[in-house]
């Protein structure tokens, strides 16, 4: 046992060296002090330890423990007073409080006793036990001379103590101060005050700031004024509403779902969008491309459409087919086969796909089964272009002072421009809704689906006529629709009235192209004419006229900064989307501009047997992601996906990139919020729920949506002669207008 140990004890036994083999007669602490005092008194003031000699400590077995405590006399602990007034503060900084790891064992804070039979002096003195009893007993005193030391004494002090400590008492120091000195201020503070601690963290260091505890967690991810202003400073903040837009559908999807038990607050959506956006710049624009996976698609056919919807890639060719194919393996998931000429025009929403086709029918899938439920006639001639629209918030004048908010269209629908000169308005079947097939919509059937009287449709709802030529490009919105035509105008539409609110002249050659920017109230065309026109759409007025494009604009796209434009010049041009001023020419290109997509951060432009990314902001090439082949097809891009279509050796190819880590989900790559300019992801259980709530006369009730953007779909070397381009195999490019009978299967 250690002197420590003994010290400690309950009581004590004090027994002479020659009775240790005897029976032990146990004594308290108090009866073994008296004693000592007596003989110490009548040794004399010699202070030696003889009396000691014959003396041994044990602590005891069973030890009365009220004689144990049993304090001594007050007159010998005030005498033991210790004097702290000749202590001075050293100039030197005071040794480490704390022992080596590797240095010697730590000393012992009691003095250790000679060894048995010494008689020479030792330099340490034998073992005491009244000091210990009488330094406690003094210790107020001692408190209160340590309290009117100065503070840098204080320190010296306590550095001295802890040097001369054991490990056992600086781990008992450590377990008392640990606690009282922490202290969580960042939930202590207001607010504001916490806001602004934090605004001046990085992105990183607040990833490692929420893991130290589920309070800092709550906090940092609640805070939509700190990822509102990290956005801004990394500039990832577009502006356009587009950031508000992602909100709203965040927290509207949000709603539906009870948050599941004890667990920690959903993250703000401002948080997602940062990390959204911060992968997709990281990801493409500063590291090197993934390899791709390709495989082949459509034999040597021309890949006309391109989707990525729902982890699905879609593609449409003119060899009358329509493909499915997952993105991990390229394995063919569906082919949906019905169609009797090439498919021209694509759009999806959840597991619903609508395609118009040069056999002058528009069809309706089921993607999950590959089933055509619905086969709608009525155009006479090829359908081009084809959107879906769904229900948003709009402002509607009420007068001229006043608005009010609205949700139009009541229902989803379907738009079709078709090269007989109209558009037509479809609704968009429903899961459960009843099928329908027109007239000559099987290949057994002998007739032909314009024949088809479309008033004993249920699903059409009306049709737009006014341009002299075929309508090549289409954009709608809540219930405004654009279309441009080859008549070298652009009209505006009223979809819920079908009025014609303005024709847009002043095109000098054919619109082979429209986009439509809602949140500045502006359309957007590309034409023949080189030029690219921004329109007003509530005044119907032409606010710029862009210029720079030496030949055919075939191509437009807008993002929430960004207008571009793609022509056969072989250049595309990037124009301020507010004020239509220049930004940037990518000039790389040889040859005609097939396709392209853009966003805030990059553009993925085909052309010559090359697929190359731009950086947007820069203007600069950043890569190939594709060379050495004949012609670029198509190309699209969503979240981490990247699907091109080209052809090599006479072949068609799809090349799959994924820009995604292992461990990535769809939601930090905002693929469930964003959307994309190819597919419109709408949850379709919200869609259902509106729908159901709302009909025509029904004043709007909640929610938001967006609409999927047309893009060009044809080859370049095909469209840039479309007079004299037969679309789809054996249906010739403008057949005659026959007269419509009341014939319907």
């Amino acid at each position: 046992m250690t002197e420590e140990e003994q010290v400690a004890g309950k009581g004590w036994a004090m027994l002479r060296r020659e009775d240790l083999d005897r029976e032990n007669k146990f004594v308290t602490l108090g009866e073994a002090i008296e004693r000592f005092s007596r003989k110490r008194t009548l040794s004399g003031a010699s202070g030696s330890s003889s009396s000691m000699a014959g003396v041994e400590l044990q602590h005891p077995a069973h030890v009365d423990l009220s004689a144990a405590h049993s304090a001594p006399p007050r007159k010998k602990a005030r005498a033991a007073a210790l004097d702290f007034r000749n202590i001075t503060p050293s100039t030197a900084g005071p040794p480490s409080p704390l022992p080596s790891p590797n240095g010697s064992p730590a000393q012992s804070a009691w003095p250790s006793a000679p060894p048995s039979g010494s008689s020479s002096p030792q330099p340490q003195a034998p073992f005491q036990p009244d000091l210990s009893l009488t330094t406690l007993m003094a210790l107020p005193n001692l408190v209160s001379h340590f309290a009117s030391l100065p503070p840098q004494l204080q320190s010296h002090v306590l550095l001295t103590l802890m040097r001369h400590s054991p490990l056992p008492v600086l781990r008992s120091l450590h377990s008392v101060l640990t606690p009282t000195l922490a202290r969580d201020f960042l939930t202590q503070l207001p607010p504001e005050l916490t806001s602004l601690v934090l605004s001046y963290l990085p992105s990183s260091a607040l990833a490692r700031a929420s893991r130290v505890s589920r309070a800092w967690r709550a906090i940092i991810d609640s805070d939509a004024v700190l990822w509102c202003e990290l956005l801004k400073h990394n500039h990832l903040w577009f502006g356009g509403g587009s950031e508000h837009a992602f909100a709203d559908k965040v927290f509207t999807r949000r709603a539906r779902m009870p948050p599941p038990p004890d667990a920690l607050p959903l993250p703000h959506p401002y948080k997602l969008l940062f990390k959204t956006r911060h992968l997709t710049r990281t990801r493409w624009l500063e590291n090197d491309p993934p390899p791709s996976l390709n495989f082949p698609a459509h034999g040597s056919a021309v890949v006309t459409c391109l989707l990525f919807s729902h982890n699905r890639i879609i593609s449409a060719s003119d060899d009358h087919s329509i493909h499915v194919y997952s993105p991990f393996t390229g394995h063919l998931l569906r082919s949906l086969d019905g169609h009797n000429g090439g498919v021209w025009a694509l759009a999806a929403t959840k597991n619903t796909l609508v395609s118009g086709s040069t056999d002058r029918t528009v069809r309706i899938w089921d993607l999950e089964t590959g089933r055509c439920t619905h086969v709608f006639g009525g155009h006479t001639s090829t359908v081009r272009c084809l959107a879906i629209v769904k229900p948003v918030w709009v402002d509607v004048e009420v007068d001229e002072f006043t608005t009010r908010r609205e949700r139009w269209p009541k229902r989803t629908l379907i738009v079709t421009g078709s090269r007989d000169h109209t558009l037509r308005v479809w609704k968009l079947p429903k899961e459960g809704d009843e099928e329908y097939k027109c007239f000559g919509a099987d290949n057994g059937d002998d007739g032909d689906p314009s024949e088809e009287d479309v008033d004993d449709n249920p699903y059409h709802e009306r049709l737009l006529e006014g341009h002299d030529h075929a309508v090549r490009a289409l954009a709608a919105r809540g219930r405004t629709l654009v279309s441009g035509s080859y008549d070298c105008t652009v009209r505006v539409w009223d979809i819920i009235t079908g009025d014609c609110k303005w024709v847009l002249v002043g095109h000098t050659q054919k619109v082979y192209s429209v986009v439509m920017d809602h949140a500045r109230g502006q359309v957007c065309s590309g034409s023949m004419d080189g030029t690219v026109r921004v329109w007003s759409l509530a005044t119907g007025q032409c606010e710029h006229t862009l210029t720079g494009h030496t030949s055919l604009v075939g191509l437009l796209g807008l993002s929430s900064s960004h207008l571009v434009s793609a022509a056969a010049d072989s250049t595309l041009r990037i124009w301020d989307a507010g004020c239509g001023q220049l930004m940037h020419t990518l000039a790389a290109h040889t040859g005609a501009i097939t396709c392209f997509q853009h966003d805030e951060f990059k553009v993925l432009s085909g052309s010559d047997g090359t697929l190359k990314m731009w950086d947007v902001r820069k203007g600069t090439p950043v890569c190939d992601l594709l060379t050495g082949i004949t012609g670029v097809w198509q190309v699209v891009f969503q979240g981490r996906w990247c699907v091109a279509a080209s052809n090599k050796m006479d072949a068609t190819y799809l090349d799959v990139w994924d820009f995604g880590r292992k461990g990535d989900t769809d939601e930090d790559w905002g693929m469930t919020g964003e959307g994309n300019m190819s597919d419109d992801s709408e949850d379709e259980e919200d869609e259902m729920a509106v729908e159901e709530s709302m009909d025509q006369d029904d004043l709007p009730q909640s929610s938001s949506g967006q609409t999927p953007g047309v893009r060009g779909a044809a080859a370049w070397a095909r469209a840039a002669n479309p007079d004299t381009f037969a679309f789809g195999r054996g249906v010739p490019a403008d057949t005659p207008t026959r007269s419509r009978t009341s014939r319907r299967r």
